[in-house]
């Protein structure tokens, strides 16, 4: 059995969409352009008709991963969720000792991070530091320029 992802309903909605896409609309078509390259001529010398089997081949492959995944995935429910510690969904606010810097962030399963959005990875450094956290305490996460001491100020869901 595979690693046991968490996902929130939006995540495990976009990787089911993903999936179906890859499964409806590009499996089609990959078999589609095999058969157009099979009606050129010679498969033994035919580069269109190996590209067309590897991409096959490949998109195969990202179709049993992403099968994986799901049949390993599990539904966050939020409303059973602790808010006294740091944990997967809650949102957390930071303040970074060294620079006095407040910062906030989400933490999400790794497929439904985004840094530009504030949503950082349980699997990441700064979220496998602060998992477990309660407010008040010190964070203290080794990065490649050092150690980063985070200091939990806050913690919410949203």
């Amino acid at each position: 059995m595979g690693n046991v992802s968490y996902y929130t309903a939006e995540g495990l909605r976009k990787l089911k969409d993903e999936l179906n896409q890859l499964r409806d609309i590009e499996r089609p078509k990959a078999s589609q352009a095999i058969a157009e390259a099979r009606d050129k001529g010679d498969l033994s010398e035919n580069a269109e008709y190996d590209a067309a089997k590897e991409a096959q081949g490949l998109l195969e492959m990202k179709i049993s991963k992403m099968e994986a995944i799901l049949a390993n995935a599990r539904l966050i429910d939020e409303s059973q969720l602790d808010t006294s510690k740091v944990l997967v969904l809650s949102t957390v606010k930071l303040k970074n000792q060294g620079n006095g810097m407040e910062m906030k962030y989400t933490l999400v399963a790794e497929s439904e991070s985004d840094i530009k959005t504030g949503k950082i990875s349980v699997s990441s450094p700064i979220g496998k530091g602060l998992l477990g956290k309660k407010v008040g305490e010190v964070a203290e996460i080794a990065v490649p320029n050092g150690t980063l001491k985070l200091e939990v100020l806050e913690i919410t869901r949203e």
